[in-house]
């Protein structure tokens, strides 16, 4: 069957301290190279959507063989969310990324009872959002709105022993392609590490000088009604820094899974916002 994977949180209580302890160690500076490389692979990666998407497989899970389809969809008819990791490629070849790593994941659930206009509304409400996504969104804020283009903040929280908080801004588009399936994309567009939050003396530290836990993320939401409920699909891709020479073998095969938590932990509490009580 296709790689899609039940999401369970995973964790890493020795490892994981070790990696943000060696990033605050080796704060680093966000080089033109690294920022051009990740542009580089987001562009493989939105031509691949694209060909997807002309070739009707509007839902990852569409382009399955059959069977897995069929295996795929009853998994999430049955409440499991499914992430599974995604590479772009550039001619068939990995896309280096100096100075960064990209992390590229795709999942999705399925909503029992939802309309696909609830739950467009439903992320909309970017105001509330931190009501319901909690911890992880400490203070949501919409900036502007025009029409289906939205401006958004978000203060971020990660916690893995230390705790890091993030000041973060996005561009958002929603496009309704008919009556029963939508799309939305979202580009960061600042991504700032906060020093001493919630203190007096708290700031931003400058963008791109910081431990680099996160320096982009853009985000392709896939909505579809159908069975009567809502699918809801999220592929997300990220930019980090790089692991320090000598600790490589050590912290990137355990790195890989904070994305992974974080989307699953977005599609999970979007699913318990909408599902009736």
């Amino acid at each position: 069957m296709a790689d899609f994977q039940t999401a369970r949180p995973r964790l890493f209580p020795t490892l994981i301290p070790l990696l943000l302890l060696v990033a605050s160690l080796f704060a680093t500076t966000l080089q033109p190279e690294t920022t051009a490389a990740f542009d580089h692979y987001v562009h493989a990666a939105e031509q691949r959507m694209a060909l997807d998407q002309s070739a009707g497989n509007f839902f990852y899970p569409d382009a399955f063989p059959p069977s897995d389809r069929r295996a795929a969809r009853d998994r999430l008819l049955h409440a499991e969310v499914l992430t599974q990791r995604l590479e772009a490629l550039d001619d068939g070849h990995s896309i280096p990324i100096p100075g960064g790593l990209v992390h590229h994941w795709i999942g999705a659930v399925f909503i029992p009872g939802a309309t696909l206009q609830q739950t467009l509304a439903f992320l909309q409400d970017y105001d509330h959002q931190s009501r319901f996504y909690a911890p992880d969104v400490q203070r949501s804020r919409l900036l502007s709105r025009d029409g289906n283009h939205f401006r958004v903040s978000l203060r971020l929280k990660r916690t893995k022993i230390v705790t890091v908080y993030l000041d973060t801004e996005y561009d958002v588009t929603y496009s309704q392609l008919d009556a029963t399936r939508a799309s939305a994309r979202s580009y960061s567009t600042r991504i700032a590490e906060v020093e001493n939050a919630g203190r007096p003396n708290e700031r931003d530290r400058p963008v791109g000088q910081d431990n680099g836990f996160l320096r982009r993320l853009n985000s392709y939401w896939h909505f579809i009604q159908c069975d009567g409920g809502t699918y809801v699909q999220l592929e997300a891709i990220s930019l980090t820094r790089d692991i320090p020479t000598g600790l490589d073998w050590i912290v990137r095969p355990f790195i890989t899974s904070i994305p992974q938590e974080s989307l699953a932990f977005t599609l999970t509490r979007t699913r318990e916002a909408l599902t009736p009580k």
